[in-house]
């Protein structure tokens, strides 16, 4: 399974963003996915997940009521919809495919990792 991540760039505070994720190999649909994030001098972070036919979504506290996940099966595609984007919101996402077919919060759940896309929201 490959994972390319993109969407990711340069943004104001209070601005939005939409990050994709397209994923190859029959693993996509019958798996949870997730998001993580790594802030400079951080370590990565849980963002948010979902289940493999997306009626079961997680969130970050931090994230919770801005951010939304979603997938499309049909497209092998993960989405994560950022609003009201602020300066702590900076660092490289990652997507993730767990291994099992929810989506959890913990790292070590997921098998696949995709490449990372930079965010950065400017104050």
């Amino acid at each position: 399974v490959q994972l390319q991540a993109s969407g990711g760039g340069l943004v104001q505070a209070g601005g939005f963003l939409r990050l994709a994720c397209v994923a190859s190999g029959r693993m996509f649909s019958n798996n949870g996915m997730g998001w993580f994030r790594q802030a400079p001098g951080k370590e990565r972070e849980f963002v948010s997940a979902i289940s493999w036919n997306g009626a079961s979504t997680l969130y970050a506290d931090s994230v919770k009521a801005r951010f939304t996940i979603s997938r499309d099966n049909a497209k092998n595609t993960l989405y994560l919809q950022m609003n009201s984007l602020k300066p702590e919101d900076t660092a490289i996402y990652y997507c993730a495919a767990a291994r099992g077919a929810w989506g959890p919060r913990g790292a070590h759940d997921y098998a696949y990792w995709g490449q990372g896309t930079q965010l950065t929201v400017s104050s």
